[in-house]
């Protein structure tokens, strides 16, 4: 058995993000501007733990569904204040 069919039967286990880890990831979230470009290389860079990553992922899909429910308020209390004005 070759090196590298040795270890196709086990499944690799990316390692337990610390509290140190966590602290760090929820300030660097808390810095506007960075934030976003943060929760961007971690959904979508390489070298990202792969919890990390999906988390980074549920925030981008969280924050683009507030960004639509907002334009959509927007538009609906815009029309309805044009509206108003037109009469």
């Amino acid at each position: 058995m070759s090196a590298e069919n040795a270890g196709q039967g086990q499944q690799q286990v990316a390692p337990v993000i610390s509290v140190k880890d966590w602290l760090i990831t929820i300030l660097l979230l808390a810095i506007p501007i960075v934030n976003i470009i943060m929760l961007f290389v971690w959904a979508f860079g390489g070298n990202t733990n792969p919890s990390k990553a999906n988390y980074a992922k549920a925030a981008l899909i969280w924050a683009l569904i507030g960004i639509v429910i907002y334009v959509v308020l927007f538009v609906i209390i815009l029309g309805s204040a044009l509206s108003i004005n037109s009469y």
